[in-house]
């Protein structure tokens, strides 16, 4: 069975309209630069009506990997789960960021290796499995687990958008998933492993030489280079459940919010199902890690923020919210040269 998303183009005949109703407001042309082509952006994807955010939402997926076994993070696979107790319980990084910015957040288990018992109602449990397998020896997952992920992930947002979201932002948590991420990008760039690989949340040198290979090992093992194949044999469940979620948004023509680099590896993977979900893609922010640099040469991204972050849980997406507010309100509310009467 062939796994196909509708998404639409951007309508780009609108793009002379869209210009010309930001170049008529009160400002020299283009003074307020990487906001315009936001706004554009958010024009486009939303047809030059009034433009809005509603009801954004926050998504942190959560899952194991199997490498992690191999010693390549700075902490154990335990980890994992107490970092969504601490999610759930409002004391991470990102539940500050979504509650000044006011963007209410949900958790999922995606697949962590120890699930949280008694479960927690807050929790949407969309377990695939307990962690994935070792991408180094064998493939991270079956094809079946990466169709019921990225299904997980469609209908998830299918569901949230249809309660009034028009944007989407993704964050993940998962000991080890910078090795997936790295596998990913390096097996669809072809680019060395040396320059996808990175030091994560901070491992030392001996452990960077050791991910290294262990994900030369994974990705030598690909030859069907088909998105499919690459999320069943390098990916993570909460990575592809994030793909199977911004398919799914682009397909209903909403904004997706990319996080950094492990979520970028999501995007990178939906672009390859289809191209066109690149137009619903705003990317938060470029991260210190390499490869999260790579990546958004390779979708042609300029990210919003650039502000040293190697934290992950979709805290730059948090932070980038209020720059899309801006953006939608300039277009909106900003007079014009002829309401104002300002004449240059």
């Amino acid at each position: 069975m062939t796994i196909e998303w509708q998404i639409n183009p951007l309508n780009t005949q609108l793009i002379p309209q869209i210009q010309n109703h930001i170049d008529q407001k009160t400002k020299p042309l283009g003074a307020l630069g990487q906001l315009e082509a936001l706004a554009l952006q958010i024009a486009l994807i939303q047809e030059h009506k009034r433009l809005s955010i509603e009801r954004p939402l926050m998504l942190v997926f959560a899952a194991d990997h199997g490498i992690a076994d191999e010693g390549v993070s700075i902490a154990p696979s335990s980890v994992t789960q107490q970092m969504v107790k601490n999610f759930l319980a409002g004391g991470a990084a990102i539940n500050c960021f979504c509650r000044t910015n006011h963007l209410p957040l949900k958790v999922i288990d995606a697949g962590i290796k120890y699930a949280i018992n008694p479960e927690p109602s807050a929790l949407i449990n969309q377990r695939i499995a307990a962690g994935t397998r070792n991408l180094a020896q064998e493939p991270a997952m079956t094809e079946a687990h990466a169709r019921q992920a990225l299904l997980f992930g469609q209908l998830l947002a299918e569901q949230e958008i249809n309660a009034g979201s028009n944007l989407l932002a993704f964050g993940e948590m998962g000991i080890g998933n910078s090795s997936s991420a790295a596998a990913i990008l390096a097996a669809i760039s072809d680019e060395p492993v040396e320059k996808c690989v990175g030091l994560g949340t901070g491992i030392n040198a001996d452990q960077l030489s050791k991910k290294i290979e262990l994900v030369k090992q994974g990705v030598a093992r690909v030859r069907d280079k088909s998105p499919l194949n690459i999320l069943a044999e390098l990916g993570g469940f909460e990575i592809a459940q994030i793909c199977g979620a911004m398919l799914a948004t682009a397909q209903a023509k909403k904004i997706i919010l990319v996080d950094g680099f492990i979520v970028t590896a999501a995007a990178l993977l939906a672009v390859q199902f289809n191209p066109n979900a690149r137009d619903y893609m705003i990317f938060a922010h470029e991260s210190h890690e390499a490869g999260h640099q790579l990546m958004l040469k390779l979708l042609n991204a300029k990210p919003l923020l650039n502000l040293g972050l190697r934290l992950g849980e979709g805290t730059g997406a948090a932070l980038a919210l209020p720059l899309i507010q801006s953006a939608v309100t300039f277009y909106n509310q900003m007079a014009t040269f002829e309401s104002a009467g300002v004449k240059v």
